[in-house]
């Protein structure tokens, strides 16, 4: 057999056909320890049993040559560090097989210990996995089980056992930090955990590489035993405790010997190029440092995943572990989660917010506070605000403490704020969960005073026309308070301090509108008394403004500030009362229903018991009247405008010069408004009926006889300009109305022959018994006749001279003489 054989085997032998007892036949069976030393090296199968043997077969071959190199440090004079590294690097120098060996050897320990870590993360997979397949063998009876066939999701394994995802070659060789980082990656932390455990000389210094190589999703709670913690004895980060597979190290693992090899280079280094490019962390880090760190890796978290409870948890865990400093971070998360998790989302998916943990670091108190309620409810919003905004406020202040700045009033600014700009609906839930009738502990808003001030600003500075069930809920939740008597002073200040707010929610150059924080000033400073007195006010307010809003003319409850000393204000509202609910078609038609305005309007101008005028305070009875009067002449009902006249006793207290003045005032708005001149048809007939709904008058008559002329010259077709006919308005507004005849005259050709109509329609126009306007008029219609030479016959239907008093020459000039003398 030749010497060479044993080499030729080992060579020709395949890695998957290599056994144990194969290695041994061919390796001890060959003397150069270098080269079998060398082939147990370069050998990596995937079979344990095998692969132990090659090392330890390595190993034994190694023995003799650290022997041999230890025993030159004993023949050495010299001692010391330096020395013995000079020694080392002569021996090494002179006998460069005995250097590769020992090189050679510190390959063999580390597969060694990776081959044990390798055999016990196979054994805890192993048990994850039967343990896995108990609970799902539990499932496959389940009774509620629709579907037998159907197969049950199980959890998910710490690492699958059939299937380690690197063999066994490739786990010796790789760099320890690169397979840490891939089991952190598929979250294999058992895995992990072993590495760290048993090579915590080489991943120490790379733990937070590893860290971070965990998905950001991972719950802190699977892979706690590999966060950093802290300890509180030596003010750092605390070491974890570390196990080698070895209890002694080996000398060739000695730090000189070690320094000494990697000088001479007697094999390269793997995995220096690798690791160079990664930030090792040698030493423990300080509790700065430390709290940065997970303060980095909750923010990553959130702003990789948005997962706000995994980042809570992760900084929890550091709190847990000791870690200073994260307690106004964990406090942010918390609010932060609960605005995500709890606080009311919107109904579309896509009208939801992205939340950063910078964008709510950026955020004031009140934009908080806002963002928490912004999606709440008239049915939820108090729940919200107990349940979210109420811890927010108490952390406000605790902060505020610590910070050395106590303020014990900025939780109720804050949360009087919100109230202030909440729409009326939701401000009225918030006062229904503050009523006075609820326990103390129970309530949103403590304090009675307050609560009025709140509501009364709220009230007043709305500019809501139709939300009066909801003010009025606001008004049934405010304190009553037993007021002594004693206090009218205090009363009367609250009547001037009402005064000015009207003054001062007025629009100006300065202020266009006024806010409800504003409103507050005016409210704060009033006492007890006076704020009960306030209360009064708004309630005959609130009374009067609902029973405008059924008569369709509402107002904003600043409108009653704002009128309170103004007649003319209250005036033109009580005329829209009075006239829009005529101007409704289908609608008041019977006297009931105007008996029904008139009390309304008569509650608006009375005094309340309190001695709280209504929101028609400053008007009289007459006053009323007059405008309830207008009103239904206007509306066209003028039988029941008889009944309320004439009816007896009349529930109008007018003078008869009052009513014919109004009769009179509205005939005219009548005939203004008219579009045809027809006193038959339209808004004149209205106007022309109007006069004749009171007892008969001077004034009344004349006025009718207008009317009458009016619709006598329309029927002449007269015009203002070419096409277009003379409105009823115009003639009106014509100041000499003879020109009116004149007109009549010059657009019908045989008018002069109708003189007994243009006379009588001279009467009506309102000359009757104005000698001189008959005079000129009767001289208009020779004019127009002598061309047509009609002149006797436009005149011979005239009575004689002796009837009238006067006579008429014709000729080259034509006079008068005046009556005869008796």
């Amino acid at each position: 057999m030749s010497a060479y054989q044993p080499h030729d085997r080992w060579q020709n032998v395949g890695d998957d056909e290599l056994t144990v007892h194969l290695v041994r036949d061919i390796l001890n069976a060959i003397d150069d320890d270098l080269w079998v030393a060398a082939a147990c090296t370069d050998r990596l199968v995937n079979d344990i049993d095998v692969q132990r043997e090659l090392l330890e077969c390595g190993l034994s071959r190694t023995s003799p040559a650290v022997g041999r190199a230890r025993a030159s440090l004993v023949q050495g004079s010299e001692s010391g560090p330096s020395c013995s590294k000079g020694i080392l690097n002569a021996y090494f120098r002179q006998v460069p097989a005995d250097a590769q060996l020992c090189q050679l050897r510190t390959i063999f320990l580390d597969r060694l210990d990776r081959l044990s870590s390798f055999v016990e993360i196979y054994k805890v997979a192993q048990l994850q996995r039967e343990k896995s397949d108990d609970i799902d063998s539990e499932w496959e009876d389940d009774p509620w089980d629709d579907d037998p066939q159907e197969t049950l999701p199980s959890s998910k394994p710490d690492l699958p056992a059939a299937d380690l995802r690197i063999p066994l070659s490739k786990f010796l060789v790789m760099d320890l930090v690169d397979t840490a980082c891939f089991f952190a990656s598929l979250e294999h932390y058992s895995a992990v955990h072993i590495l760290m455990t048993h090579h915590s000389s080489v991943l120490w210094p790379f733990r937070f590489v590893v860290l971070n190589s965990i998905p950001a999703h991972a719950p802190p709670s699977k892979y706690s035993e590999l966060l950093p913690a802290y300890d509180i004895s030596q003010c750092a980060e605390s070491i974890p405790h570390s196990q080698s597979w070895r209890s002694e190290s080996d000398w060739v693992e000695s730090h000189e010997v070690r320094a000494t090899l990697t000088d001479l280079q007697a094999l390269p280094h793997m995995g220096l190029v690798a690791r160079a490019m990664l930030s090792p962390v040698g030493g423990p880090l300080d509790p700065v440092k430390l709290a940065a760190w997970y303060a980095r890796r909750a923010e990553d978290i959130v702003a990789s995943t948005g997962m706000l409870n995994i980042a809570l948890a992760m900084v929890r865990h550091g709190i847990s572990s000791g870690v200073p400093d994260l307690d106004q971070l964990e406090e942010d998360l918390g609010l932060l989660a609960r605005l995500v998790y709890d606080a009311p989302q919107p109904s579309h998916s896509s009208d939801a917010e992205d939340w950063t943990l910078d964008r709510w670091k950026s955020l004031e108190p009140a934009q908080v506070v806002q963002a928490y309620l912004a999606h709440s409810t008239q049915e939820t919003v108090a729940r919200d605000i107990t349940r979210l905004v109420m811890p927010y406020l108490f952390l406000l202040e605790t902060r505020a403490e610590r910070a050395g700045q106590p303020d014990p009033d900025l939780a109720v600014h804050l949360l009087y704020d919100y109230v202030l700009r909440a729409p009326l609906p939701i401000a009225a839930a918030v006062f229904e969960a503050s009523k006075p009738t609820l326990p103390l502990p129970q309530r949103i808003i403590r304090n009675d005073e307050d609560l009025a001030r709140l509501a009364l600003s709220c009230l007043y500075s709305s500019d809501s026309l139709s939300e009066w069930s909801t003010m009025s809920s606001i008004f049934e939740c405010l304190p009553a308070w037993d007021i002594q008597p004693g206090t009218e002073d205090e009363a009367d200040e609250a009547d001037a301090t009402i005064a000015s707010l009207g003054a001062f929610v007025t629009p100006s150059t300065t202020i266009s509108r006024c806010s409800a924080t504003d409103l507050l000033l005016f409210f704060k400073p009033l006492p007890l008394a006076s704020l009960s007195r306030a209360l009064d006010i708004l309630d005959v307010h609130l009374m009067c403004g609902e029973i405008l809003s059924r008569w369709g003319v509402p107002v904003s409850l600043r409108w009653f500030l704002q009128s309170a000393s103004d007649v003319v204000e209250q005036r033109a509202r009580a005329n829209r009362m009075a006239r829009r609910t005529g101007s409704s078609p289908g609608e008041m038609k019977s006297k009931d229903d105007w008996e029904w305005l008139l009390e309304d309007m008569h509650k608006l101008s009375a005094t309340s018991k309190a001695g709280i005028r209504g929101a028609f305070g400053l008007m009289s009875e007459v006053d009323i009247s007059s405008v309830f009067l207008s009103g239904l002449l206007s509306s066209g009902l003028f039988d029941i405008a008889r009944e309320f006249l004439h009816k007896r006793p009349s529930r109008l207290s007018l003078p008869a010069s009052v009513v014919e003045d109004i009769c009179l005032s509205i005939s005219r708005e009548f005939y203004d408004n008219a579009s045809s001149a027809n006193f038959k048809i339209g808004d004149m007939k209205l106007a022309y009926d109007c006069l004749a709904v009171w007892q008969p008058s001077e004034r009344l008559s004349r006025e009718r006889d207008f009317i009458e002329a009016t619709s006598r010259i329309s029927s002449y077709n007269v015009c203002s300009r070419p096409g277009v006919k003379l409105s009823p308005i115009e003639m009106r507004l014509t100041t000499d109305r003879l020109s009116l005849i004149s007109r009549i005259l010059s657009g019908t050709v045989d008018a002069y022959k109708h003189t007994q109509v243009i006379l009588d329609i001279l009467y009506k126009l309102g000359y009757k018994g104005d000698v001189v306007a008959e005079v000129k008029t009767l001289a208009m219609l020779s004019d127009t006749a002598l061309p047509s030479r009609g002149l006797y016959t436009g005149l011979r239907d005239q009575p004689e001279d002796g009837r009238n008093g006067f006579t008429i020459t014709c000729g080259d000039s034509w006079r008068t003489r005046g009556p005869r003398r008796p």
